[in-house]
């Protein structure tokens, strides 16, 4: 799709110091022809207007021949068909080509583009902008933000969103969570940081009984016989129950070495074993992760993780100075002075960068070349020789201004040979 900025002129006036020095370019060329016919009227009463005559005749010709290639560059002269005229418009697509293959063949060359990045420090630039933000430019701070924030709305949320969570799952479908989730608690139990875990679940099962130890009386009041409720003694008993438990789970809260901790303990080793070297219980946590994944509430908590995700992006985009002032931004100073500092993580960097280079030239050379030239094509013939003369259209006037001033010195040298002979 070609720029919006290209389809159509969105005004076709030229800019004023254009104007003024075709004004100026026409204007010697129109006094230049009525210098001639009064020089040539002239004439016969001096000789001095035979040089005034050939002056203005040369300098007519020299600005005429000039304005004629002038004007064939971007049109027709006074609109008649003459053959090599209207050049760029006529030749669009072929210099849209050519620009693209000048790209190729200069530009994107993977030795051209090694060269080049061997040259740029990447690294340094970001370490120093990363440790000191604010000291750079808040342009381009600015306009980063902007772009950032202008690509996440632009961009179809519902395809986007379906390819991250299509891609999510893929990659959770493809690892096997069993050996994984296994090696994890044998690291923590090594480690020794499941104990906190184990504290936790001891508190909640307290905090549960405490809570349902309603249930529990009704239980023994339900299995207890005539006799034992009609004594009383089934209260009795779950009283004696419920207290029980409770201090059996508090001594083992309080007791790292309590035997009750330790058979937990054989119990999460075995469990770390088998998730590991267990067939069966490989399958059955494949099987359960693969029942989770088409689970409707799985896929809708998806979707809820990539909509933050994307939320968080946008207000981390409209608002780049608040991000870089809290810990991701701090983060981020760290990593900036780090790259300050090391010389080697630099240099592994901007080896990264440059093999990146040269391999997306490599990869996309031919891609990036065909854009241009599709680009081009696509642009409007006459917009694009619009702004191209009024980019380029003063300079061209004053091409005009000295052929026509060229000429007529020319002429007034051969007029002056001509009357010494």
């Amino acid at each position: 799709m070609m720029p919006p900025a290209l389809r159509r002129p969105s005004s076709t006036r030229p800019p004023a110091g254009l104007v003024r020095m075709r004004l100026v370019a026409t204007g010697m060329l129109v006094a230049m022809a009525v210098t001639f016919l009064v020089a040539r009227g002239l004439q016969p009463l001096h000789p001095a207007w035979g040089f005034v005559r050939a002056f203005a005749e040369a300098a007519m010709v020299g600005g005429l021949a000039d304005w004629f290639a002038v004007t064939a560059l971007f049109r027709h002269p006074m609109g008649l068909p003459i053959p090599h005229t209207a050049i760029i418009p006529r030749n669009k697509d072929r210099i849209g080509d050519q620009l693209a293959q000048f790209l190729r063949d200069y530009f994107l060359i993977p030795v051209v583009v090694a060269r080049r990045m061997r040259r740029m420090d990447l690294a340094s630039a970001a370490g120093r902008w990363l440790a000191n933000p604010t000291a750079g430019s808040k342009r381009v701070t600015r306009g980063a933000s902007r772009l950032s924030v202008e690509v996440l709305q632009a961009l179809d949320q519902e395809r986007l969103g379906g390819m991250v969570r299509g891609a999510m799952v893929t990659q959770v479908r493809t690892i096997e969570l069993s050996p994984l989730l296994g090696r994890a608690l044998e690291a923590a139990m090594t480690e020794n940081r499941h104990q906190p875990v184990i504290d936790g679940a001891l508190r909640w099962a307290r905090t549960v009984l405490e809570s349902n130890d309603s249930i529990v009386r009704a239980m023994v009041h339900d299995r207890a016989g005539a006799i034992l409720r009609w004594t009383g003694l089934d209260e009795t008993l779950a009283n004696k129950i419920i207290d029980g438990l409770d201090k059996m789970l508090a001594e083992v809260a309080e007791q790292p070495a309590h035997p009750m901790r330790a058979k937990v303990e054989e119990a999460l080793a075995g469990l770390a074993h088998d998730l590991q070297h267990n067939p069966e219980m490989r399958a059955r946590v494949e099987t359960l992760k693969l029942s989770l994944l088409e689970n409707p509430a799985m896929q809708q908590w998806i979707n809820g993780l990539w909509e933050q995700a994307r939320h968080a992006m946008l207000r981390a985009a409209r608002d780049p100075e608040r991000l870089l002032a809290g810990k991701l931004g701090e983060m981020l100073r760290q990593l900036g002075q780090t790259l300050e500092r090391d010389a080697r993580l630099r240099t592994t960097i901007n080896r990264f960068a440059r093999r990146v280079a040269v391999g997306a030239a490599a990869d996309y050379g031919d891609v990036i070349v065909g854009l241009v030239s599709e680009t081009v094509r696509g642009w409007d013939a006459q917009t694009i020789t619009q702004r191209l003369e009024h980019a380029v259209g003063k300079d061209l006037q004053f091409i005009r201004i000295n052929g026509t001033l060229v000429g007529g010195l020319v002429g007034l040298g051969i007029h002056a040979v001509d009357v010494v002979l």
